[in-house]
């Protein structure tokens, strides 16, 4: 008895095109937001999240766009991620001076899939770091600046 001779070439086509769809992606596990908002005597805001150490949002505030809120996708691999929020914020003092201050910080997000978590500032730009508002252990937070955090150069 002779079987019949096929072609791997429906097969390979096949793989080729879940590679170019972005198919063989890793699947995600969860998802969660991240909301920054213009503080009191902000002039301007720009902002860096990162999550396990990648870029996942940017946010840009000022007067026209006092708050942005980031939509953060996570691999299935992990349920708990690092985070470091960077920043730099240019404030108006109440005399009028100027100031701009680096901002940084950093800690671990514990199963945040599904929460609205929000960045905040503290201790005159001492602190700036994410908390859960109604869930305050889904957040640990680690004192000091974030060594991811590099300071701009020129």
């Amino acid at each position: 008895m002779q079987l019949p001779a096929f072609s791997l070439r429906p097969v390979r086509t096949l793989i080729v095109t879940m590679l170019c769809a972005g198919l063989a992606t890793p699947a995600l596990a969860g998802s969660f937001d991240v909301e920054d908002g213009y503080g009191d005597g902000e002039i301007s805001e720009t902002s860096r999240l990162y999550v396990d150490e990648r870029l996942v949002a940017t946010f840009r505030l000022d007067h026209d766009h006092p708050s942005q809120t980031a939509h953060v996708e996570t691999a299935v691999s992990r349920v708990n991620h690092s985070y470091a929020l960077c920043g730099e914020i240019t404030i108006r003092r109440p005399e009028g001076k100027v100031e701009i201050h680096q901002v940084s910080g950093e800690g671990v997000l514990h199963e945040p899939d599904g929460h609205h978590l929000v960045a905040l500032g503290a201790r005159n730009f001492t602190e700036f770091y994410l908390a859960d508002p109604d869930d305050p252990d889904v957040v640990e937070r680690h004192p000091g600046r974030s060594s991811l955090c590099a300071a701009p150069t020129s």
